[in-house]
């Protein structure tokens, strides 16, 4: 019977209807039936251009795992939310002149029709949206823990400031060009006094932790050398005839006696050397100085767009800049000179751009023989250079290898690397510095100064500052003896006390009180003007009626914070909001928590590795510390996807005129077209070039589909069954493709379904039974398909003898159809049959001495007959013709791999 056409548009809006009418992928809360599997993508930023190819390419093969997962027992949670707070919305809305609340729900409504439209199978009832006060209430209690712990703090802080934005940014939002990740525009440096959390408190933990879960090699590399743990030696450097001294972190403590000059930074001369600088000297450094600051551009390295650090420099130093090994050097003589511990030798003191204040102290030691930074700064002003590491040749280069020692006194005849630790426990011992530790993360900033932002829930009042007051107790500043627990009271082991004196020493809290949590949320008032004003100030300082509020303490009138946070704020717990979306009273119920996390598996982008990836750690962790979630990491696994890249090969974009628009792909080849081909394109983990002879090949292969389960399935016990190399291709097909989805090798899993087509239709007919099969493992690929494909065959089960009408005929009734169940999503993976998978047939390679003549097919089961196979191999045509060179004088055999003649 000749198949109608397949519509897919009918189809398509059919099943999605029915999909959304029976809730058939809403999780069940503590199912006693199924294992749980919570799988998470990254929600995203909903732009007024909707979804492009890449949100498809990773939740639509995320969705097929989900799928399967389903299909083989599990109670799967694959919800999805908006993260739509911060500057893109901020931005987008100055752009259109329409105010940001009204195009984010006008965003969101349409990425959510864009998301049904593509069949995804997301658990909306969980659906959750960062700009809901119902939702950021709990971004701003998690604030406010983080205060009371004493892990939020102000602070006067170099930032990196847009001026497109108008606002700060963190260091990880600045690319390495040094500009803004967001919106592309130059960033520049400014003091500002900024709220920051205490990251670094955690910076061990992030680093250690990274063995218990399973990240893939490349999210782990990024995130070990964004932490950036250096372990090595602090040096004390006295500045000559006077008390004041300069300390310096290296790693290659090996090389102190080699050092000839010291380097400080522009912000490290200002703020602690220029009282101290000769008069003739003064005049020269301080126009210097004036000159650094007044370049915008940063000289520090910055991750990249796609993730990663740099490699360290050949000393490992992170005060240097990477830059400054490509880039021309400048500095001058500050004229002031300090003694080398080791030899007490004067060393000149230069101020360089190329040391970072963010690493380490803001001051190095200059080893020129063996750093190439300070080889060419060497050079450049003629400074000495003394080789203490042997081997290279110093003179045209630095030589950062391991060696003997020389030229170091009391160490010559040691060895790098091999007696580090010895040269660590004797500078202690003498007295030149101590063993230290140093990280490339810094506290996290953690204000903007722009209106579209979760309101800061702090409150300062000044009559509590005249008055000494703050949140802390005079005990808490100096570090009282409670110990950290849990809300149960149960202290935490390896946990350690969240407040500290130290904490104190860079900020005074006098002043400042968390909003009561009973008055949460600080919910963000409407304002028609709300584009940032460049002052360093929000725009909510304008709204008087949003300032003016009473002090929490003493209740005297008093300011709220006006400051909103970044825009990383909700991203860093929404799959916690996920487990109990609704829950006013908490952050999310206890039992939800404990049956759904972790995540098992979360799936992203490669560009939030050291953004919100490690950010959301961090923060969960905390939570954990305070017993508010079950685990200590959020997450057991995660794997990131490859980009779509035009089809000229460069990133999609307006301006390239190589945007493709899913909405126009959907529309004319259906939803699962795209899905399928976006799951072909490449290998899931790499970047891939669209192409539409593909994304058209695709199309072909589904219309091949709908005609071979209309046309070519058995209908009787006579003419239904397989054949026998349909079957075995059908069993090899059901193993590889369950392999290839649990590894994420989407693209060949399809081809594998490609392939089994090709023999269906050079065999001719397949079994209804092997038929069910076949549409079950393609459910995750093309989820209507199948839907419409297993109803078809329900209905041939049930003695119904018609094709399925695509255009709403009584075969819309799929819901009552008397199956066993009328979704294939609901029903259970298939399993092969082992001995099905095995090729029947084995290829060897037959050899004259030693060299590949010809091939010849074995019956699996002759394999072991060793007289059969060298008998067959001599009856090869193209072997009988080599063998008649000579005489064979020895049989070789290996055991289904090959065979070997040697010939004289």
């Amino acid at each position: 019977m000749t198949a109608k056409k397949y519509d897919h548009k009918i189809i398509e809006k059919h099943w999605q209807d029915v999909w959304e009418k029976t809730g058939i992928y809403k999780a069940v809360d503590f199912d006693k039936k199924r294992k749980k599997f919570y799988q998470l993508v990254e929600f995203p930023y909903p732009s007024g251009a909707g979804l492009h190819v890449g949100h498809v390419r990773s939740w639509a093969s995320m969705d097929a795992y989900s799928r399967k997962k389903r299909m083989e027992g599990y109670n799967v949670l694959y919800p999805m939310g908006w993260d739509a707070f911060g500057l893109p919305a901020e931005n987008y809305a100055i752009k259109t002149g329409i105010h940001p609340s009204v195009t984010v729900k006008e965003n969101i409504d349409n990425f959510r029709k864009q998301c049904k439209n593509l069949g995804l199978s997301f658990d909306w009832d969980r659906e959750v949206n960062t700009t809901d006060p119902a939702y950021y209430k709990w971004t701003q209690w998690i604030f406010i823990q983080l205060f009371k712990n004493g892990l939020a703090y102000r602070s006067e802080v170099p930032v990196n400031w847009c001026p497109f934005c108008k606002t700060n940014l963190a260091d990880e939002e600045v690319m390495a060009d040094g500009k803004h990740e967001r919106c592309g525009n130059q960033t520049e440096k400014r003091m500002q006094k900024q709220w920051l959390l205490r990251i670094t408190k955690y910076a061990d933990r992030l680093l250690s932790d990274l063995n218990e879960i399973d990240f893939s090699p490349r999210i782990r590399i990024q995130q070990e050398n964004w932490i950036g743990k250096s372990t090595g030696s602090s040096i004390k450097f006295q500045i000559t005839n006077s008390k004041l001294q300069i300390e310096v972190f290296t790693t290659r403590p090996d090389t102190l006696y080699g050092s000839t000059f010291l380097v400080v930074s522009p912000r490290y001369a200002k703020k602690k050397l220029l009282k101290y600088i000769p008069d003739k000297y003064l005049r020269s450094v301080t126009k210097y100085l004036e000159e650094c600051y007044s370049v915008s551009l940063r000289v520090e390295s910055k991750q990249s767009q796609l993730g990663g650090h740099p490699e360290p420099s050949t000393c490992h130093r992170e005060e240097r800049s990477e830059e400054g090994s490509h880039n021309e050097k400048t500095g001058i003589d500050s004229g002031l000179k300090a003694k080398n511990p080791a030899d007490s030798k004067d060393i000149p003191i230069y101020i360089s751009d190329y040391v970072l204040d963010e690493y380490g102290t803001g001051a190095i030691m200059g080893v020129p023989a063996h750093d190439e930074r300070d080889f060419a700064f060497a050079k450049k002003f003629n400074l000495p250079i003394i080789g203490v590491i042997d081997g290279g040749d110093k003179s045209l280069e630095a030589y950062a290898g391991e060696g003997k020692i020389i030229n170091s006194g009391k160490w010559d005849g040691l060895s790098y690397p091999k007696d580090i630790s010895s040269i660590l426990s004797d500078i202690e011992k003498s007295g030149w510095g101590k063993k230290s530790t140093t990280y490339h993360l810094h506290d996290w900033i953690f204000s903007r100064q722009h209106y579209w932002g979760e309101p800061i829930p702090m409150v300062y009042c000044e009559n509590c500052v005249k008055e000494g007051k703050s949140f802390f107790t005079e005990e808490q500043k100096k570090g009282g003896n409670e110990e950290m627990k849990n809300k149960n009271d149960v202290i935490l082991e390896g946990v350690e006390r969240p407040i500290e004196s130290h904490q104190f020493n860079n900020w005074n809290p006098v002043g400042w009180y968390p909003v009561p949590e009973s008055d949460l949320p600080v919910t963000l008032p409407f304002m028609e003007k709300y584009q940032p004003s460049g002052t360093g100030e929000s725009p909510l300082a304008n709204n008087l009626n949003f300032v003016k509020t009473k002090c929490p303490a003493c209740g005297s009138p008093a300011k709220r914070e006006t400051d909103t946070m970044p825009n990383w704020a909700g991203s860093n717990w929404y799959f916690i909001r996920y487990l109990d979306p609704n829950n006013g009273k908490i952050l999310a119920d206890d039992r939800k928590l404990k049956y759904w996390m972790p995540v098992d598996f979360y799936q992203g982008g490669y560009e939030h590795t050291t953004l919100h990836l490690l950010y959301s750690r961090f923060i969960y962790k905390f939570l954990y510390d305070i017993g508010v979630v079950p685990t200590s990491e959020p997450y057991a696994k995660r794997r990131s996807h490859g980009i779509v890249l035009g089809s000229d090969g460069r990133k999609m974009s307006k301006s390239f005129g190589n945007v493709i628009n899913p909405d126009t792909i959907v529309e004319k080849y259906g939803a699962d077209t795209l899905r399928l081909y976006e799951m072909f394109m490449g290998p899931f983990d790499q970047m891939v070039v669209w192409s539409q002879e593909s994304l058209e090949g695709c199309y072909r292969f589904i219309n091949r589909l709908w005609k071979a389960f209309n046309e070519k399935v058995g209908e009787s016990s006579k003419v239904g069954k397989s054949s026998k190399e349909l079957s075995i291709k059908l069993h090899q097909s059901i193993k590889k493709v369950s392999e290839d989805l649990e590894n994420l090798k989407f693209n060949t899993a399809v081809a594998t379904l490609m392939e089994l087509l090709n023999t269906w239709e050079d065999e001719g007919v397949i079994s209804k039974s092997d038929a069910e099969k076949f549409c079950l493992i393609l459910a995750p690929f093309t989820p209507h398909l199948a839907e419409e494909v297993w109803l078809l065959l329900c209905d041939r089960k049930i003695g119904t003898d018609k094709n399925i009408d695509s255009h709403g005929s009584d075969q819309r009734k799929s819901v009552n159809n008397p199956c066993k169940s009328y979704s294939v999503h609901t029903q259970l993976w298939p399993s092969y049959d082992p001995k099905l998978t095995v090729e029947e047939k084995i290829t060897i390679p037959i050899q004259i001495n030693g060299k590949l003549r010809g091939t010849i097919e074995i019956d699996r089961d002759k394999i072991d007959d060793e007289k059969f196979v060298l008998l067959e191999s001599k009856y090869n045509k193209v072997v009988q013709k080599w063998l008649a060179e000579g005489k064979v004088i020895k049989e070789i055999y290996v055991h289904g791999r090959l065979v070997n003649f040697v010939v004289r």
